[in-house]
């Protein structure tokens, strides 16, 4: 079955730099449009940033020039480069993939900020 298993979380500081990872299988990586998402407490889950195929990205305004989507499609894993943390950006980070109308989801990883 499709897994997609989040690590990277943690507390950071804030101003501090964070790489989230994502570790899918059971499905062909290269062919799914992939993104990150997160949820805070109390609010919907929102996008981060998604990437396509290929290298199109697309980034929610908080995270532009701050954070860097990216694929690794030889080893199967997704990237968040996380920069200039600041207080709002803790919350719960998901990975979800995306093909027609299939979507799969990981279990989150948590992301804390102290200031």
């Amino acid at each position: 079955q499709v897994q997609l298993v989040e690590s990277g979380g943690g507390l950071v500081q804030a101003g501090a730099s964070l790489r989230l990872s994502c570790a899918a299988s059971g499905l062909t990586f290269s062919g799914y449009s992939m993104g990150w998402f997160r949820q805070a407490p109390g609010k919907e889950r929102e996008m981060v940033a998604t990437i396509d195929q290929g290298v199109i990205t697309d980034y929610a305004d908080f995270a532009k020039s701050r954070f860097t989507i990216f694929r690794a499609d030889a080893a199967n894993t997704l990237y968040l480069q996380m920069g200039s943390v600041k207080p709002e950006d803790m919350a719960v980070y998901y990975c979800n993939a995306r093909l027609d109308s299939r979507s799969y989801w990981g279990q989150g990883t948590q992301v804390t900020v102290s200031s």
